[in-house]
């Protein structure tokens, strides 16, 4: 009788243990779908003012047309892969490829910033000053947000790989996910605007 309750005490403990790390598992993971809907927010936001300043910079730069297609283009091309990933921050392919997507509009971004430095007229307009300012806002509001999500995958990640929550998180399929980071240095540095 005694063998037999403490093999049930071992039992209860043992399950009480696995339903812990798979219920901790299921914290992290929300966790970090959170900290990526702050980026999505941040990044909607973004998306949303380049167009703004784009129109408001086409009568200054009718000779810069490329440079405004490009941008624009980068631009949608980061809305597509935001909203992929929106759809299943989880999956470490797609916020790779929100990452590139965010590098190529940051670049493009880059150039139409200096384009803009050789017209006085564009740098003197408070629409485009102001449109400027609120997107430096918003890029330093991205940044703090994909820290923070940065943050939380890598515990979760972290969480997942150890012994033995990674036969749990292999049984439930709590797959890795990838951290959203930027791939080239020049896109690491915050555009230089002087206005």
């Amino acid at each position: 009788m005694g063998t037999t309750v403490i093999g049930l005490i071992v039992i209860a403990v043992v399950v009480f243990y696995l339903v812990y790390i798979y219920n901790k598992l299921v914290s992290l993971r929300n966790q970090f779908k959170n900290g990526f809907a702050q980026i999505d927010v941040q990044l909607q936001r973004r998306h949303d003012l380049i167009p703004n300043l784009v129109e408001s910079a086409k009568a200054y730069l009718s000779h810069e047309r490329n440079t405004l297609t490009e941008v624009m283009q980068a631009r949608n091309n980061a809305v597509d892969a935001q909203k992929d990933a929106a759809r299943d921050p989880a999956d470490g392919g797609k916020i790779q490829k929100l990452g590139g997507a965010e590098n190529m509009l940051t670049k493009a971004l880059a150039n139409f910033y200096a384009v803009a430095e050789n017209y006085p007229d564009l740098k003197a307009n408070e629409t485009i000053q102001q449109l400027m300012e609120e997107l430096s806002s918003t890029e330093n509001r991205v940044s703090f947000a994909r820290q923070a999500f940065n943050d939380t995958v890598m515990v979760y990640n972290t969480f997942r790989e150890q012994f033995p929550n990674n036969i749990i998180s292999g049984m439930f399929a709590f797959k890795p996910t990838a951290q959203l980071e930027l791939e080239s240095p020049e896109a690491r540095q915050a555009p230089k605007v002087s206005f």
